[in-house]
């Protein structure tokens, strides 16, 4: 699979979350819970192959997005650790569904900006035999990424 293909579905994936979790009760913490789980480990593992594999060869092929992942790492970074503070929090806490709310803004900025702002330049760049070959080192690395979240290499900068 292209792996910008691969990773615009990673985002409609976390979108289908957010949905569902904006649908969810006020009160049905089970299920905002099992919503916050899936989502800490579907960012953590794709912030994970974003960082090891696709920004590097991003940056390699096309020099001018250096700025745009530069950005997108420190986006990262702040992502990383709403996901750290989500995965310990009570959902019935008062905070938990604001900092959900911060966490989807931050995530749909991002995503936003990736595809339209510089994706398509580095799909210019690269080409498809070798976005191709990135999509399946990113697909093979998933099966290795960390479960949590400070274990991504931007949360420690």
């Amino acid at each position: 699979m292209d792996g910008i293909v691969l990773l615009k579905e990673d985002h409609k994936t976390v979108e289908k979350l957010f949905k569902q979790f904006e649908k969810a009760g006020d009160d049905d913490h089970a299920t905002k819970r099992e919503i916050a789980d899936q989502v800490i480990e579907e960012l953590t593992t794709h912030a994970w192959i974003e960082e090891k594999i696709f920004y590097p060869a991003a940056r390699e092929a096309a020099p001018d997005t250096k700025d745009h992942v530069l950005e997108s790492v420190e986006e990262h970074h702040v992502v990383l650790w709403m996901l750290s503070e989500l995965k310990g929090l009570d959902p019935a806490d008062e905070r938990f569904d604001a900092k959900m709310s911060v966490l989807m803004e931050n995530v749909r900025h991002h995503v936003e900006e990736e595809e339209k702002e510089w994706f398509p330049d580095v799909r210019k760049a690269m080409g498809r035999n070798r976005l191709t070959e990135l999509g399946e080192r990113m697909e093979a690395a998933k099966k290795t990424a960390p479960a949590d979240p400070l274990d991504v290499p931007s949360a420690d900068k």
